[in-house]
Formats: structure tokens, sequence, C-alpha cells
């Protein structure tokens, strides 16, 4: 089937790195690998941080209009669905419902957010408003059911997807290091990330009497507070923290193949591809227990997940992480073995194909 495949927050092919664009690119290859004919309906971005009073409703505009010449543009050859990635607040589907209802196509989304809290936000609203006419949801953070599922209309599906990656990489033979290496990976920039880096500082300032090194891959607009968050342990840190900067692919595997274990912690994030992409080279984790972190680290299993926000849950974590190198190891072959059987492409692949068939079988 054909395929309209629309990104709100950033389109896939945005020309700065992150998380959400990495998500989108792997839906479009899984939905490819599916059988899909699948195509970007639109760059539109709706994002709205809140800071510019009237944007939301100016975009809100921008939207209907736009959707107005996509429709006009796909009803020459119609898609047989549409398929919205990441739908919350700060980024409403304003093109989706309109084209889909008007071309009598089911409307799909995939990791819809939706927090009471936000009630009565233009942006809040017209979310819940896109998500209602939705015909399948598709979930890859657990955390996201409670909020989501009252406002799906009745009969409306329900699919349960694992975030993926492409592929494993091949296996790792990993030396022993004197001094473990402890490996982040995370964005740099205000809100959620600072803080998630600003604990990560205070907890291994907790642990600076064990013998480790530290390196960061990653870049962004606060990277000076960043490194003033670290800079403020001074001596005690001082030729043990290497900050690498935004690091491609191949960097990030050579990174992922020397290190002991990555750490990061997940101050509100959904899940992290970064922490899926660690295990998948047999690298134990350490990772605040927040939204759906907790499907893809297995405590105790494949790594370490301590109370978000606890500085000194995570400092214990890092000290019996650093203290035994068998467990260690242990974690890390049971992370390689979780997420080449649950978190790969084709298993994502099989899961969309049936949940899209169920959608379309009735229009048939």
């Amino acid at each position: 089937m054909r395929i309209a495949f629309y990104a709100p927050l950033k389109s896939p092919d945005h020309p700065t790195p992150s998380g959400d664009r990495r998500i989108g690119r792997l839906l479009m290859q899984a939905l490819s690998l599916a059988g899909h004919d699948v195509f970007l309906a639109s760059r539109f971005r709706s994002h709205d941080d809140g800071r510019r009073p009237g944007r939301a409703e100016r975009l809100a505009g921008v939207g209907a209009r736009l959707a107005q010449r996509v429709l006009r543009r796909l009803s020459q050859d119609p898609p047989d669905l549409w398929f919205t990635y990441h739908l919350y607040y700060k980024a409403p589907d304003h093109l989706g419902p309109a084209v889909a209802r008007r071309l009598g196509i089911p409307y799909v989304v995939a990791e819809a957010s939706i927090a009471g809290k936000r009630a009565g936000l233009p942006g809040h609203d017209a979310a819940l408003a896109a998500l209602g006419t939705a015909d399948l949801a598709i979930c890859l953070n657990p955390a996201d059911e409670a909020g989501v599922r009252p406002h799906l209309k009745p009969g409306a599906g329900w699919l349960a997807l694992a975030p993926f990656l492409e592929d494993a990489p091949p296996p790792i033979l990993r030396a022993a290091n004197d001094r473990p290496k402890i490996l982040t990976v995370g964005m740099m920039r205000t809100g959620d990330k600072l803080s998630s880096y600003r604990l990560l500082a205070e907890a291994l300032a907790d642990v600076a009497d064990r013998d480790w090194t530290l390196s960061i891959a990653g870049d962004g607009p606060a990277r000076a507070e960043v490194e003033a968050a670290f800079a403020r342990f001074g001596a005690r840190f001082s030729e043990r923290v290497a900050f690498l900067g935004q690091c491609d692919e191949a960097a990030l595997a050579r990174l992922y193949a020397e290190a002991d274990f990555l750490a990061w912690p997940a101050i509100n994030e959904a899940y992290g591809m970064a922490l899926l992409e660690a295990q998948a080279a047999g690298l134990p984790v350490v990772a605040g227990d927040c939204g759906g972190v907790a499907a893809i680290v297995r405590d105790g299993l494949t790594g370490l997940t301590p109370p978000v926000g606890d500085v000194d849950a995570f400092a214990d974590r890092l000290r019996l992480m650093l203290d035994q190198p068998a467990l260690r190891r242990s974690f890390g072959r049971a992370a390689r073995e979780a997420v080449t059987a649950e978190h790969l492409i084709a298993t994502a692949a099989e899961r969309l194909r049936g949940g899209l068939d169920a959608v379309l079988a009735p229009r048939a």
C-alpha cells in the first residue's frame, strides 16, 4: 500500500540530528521493509515551545491552509493510509486528520503522548482532536498508554511496538580496561538534557574515590552549561572527563566497543535510542527509570535503572557497576541478546504489517 508519512515535530530528513529524527527514519524504513510504498507527505513543522504568545494559533492557521494544499496534491493519486509519527501538545498534527477524512483513508498515529496537566493549551487540544480521529494508535513507549487510550474513538486499534534498530552490530571482542571507561551519549540542550548532565556530574562526584574515565559524545546549544556542571568539581574530574562533541555512527560504534558501560540519568526521557544502541553493542547501561526506559533496559539483567532524578541512587548504581567487572560482562551479554531478540527492524516490520493490515481489512 502507499503510505503518506508525516512527523510534525521534526521531519525525517531534517538537517539537525536527534533521536526524534532517527526514529522517524527507522519507522519509514520498517514500513518499506513491510512491503509498503512510503513517501514524505509534508515537512511542515508544527513545533511550538510555548515561549512566543500566539504562535500555536498561527501554526494552526498555517496547518489548515497547508492541509488543503496537500489534499489537492494527493487527490490526484490518493495514498491508502496516512501515518503520523510523534503527536503531542508541542507538535500537534494539523494536516493528517483533515486529509485522511477527505480522502476516506485510515489515519494512524505512532507515539502519541497526552498529559492531562497540559489541558487547555491550544496544542494539547489540537493533539487530542487529532488523536480522537485515529483508526490505529501505535505505542513505542509503554508509559504513554494510560494517557492515550482513553482518548481513542470506539473501535480504534492499538499496537504495542518495541523501539528498534536497523540491525545489531557484529559481535565485539571487548578488551578489559584497567580503568573502567564510562560512556555518555546525549544532545546538549537546556531543560531535561541539561538536568541529566548535571545529575550525572553530581553522581560521579560521589564516586570520585573510584578509578574511572568518562567520555561524553554529544553537542548542542547548552554545551557551555554542561561543561560547567563538570568543571565545578575541579581536580576530582581533572583528566578524567573527555568532551568528544557530536559523533557520527562510525565514531559511536567505536566508543560503544571501547567502553565498559553507558550511564545516562534519562530525566523525562521517553526511552533513549542511545541506550538501545549501547546494549546492541553488548554494553550494559545505568539509566534513570523514566518513561519507557524500563522497557528496553531490564533492571538487574541488562543494566541498572535507579529511580529517575535520585542522585544518591544513581551514584550507588555507578559504584556497583564500577566495582563488579563480572556483573558488567554478564549484563552486556544479556543486553545484546535482548536487543537481537526483540528490538531489530525485521521484528518491527512484521508487527507493523499486521497492525496496518488489520486497519485496512474492514475497508477491503
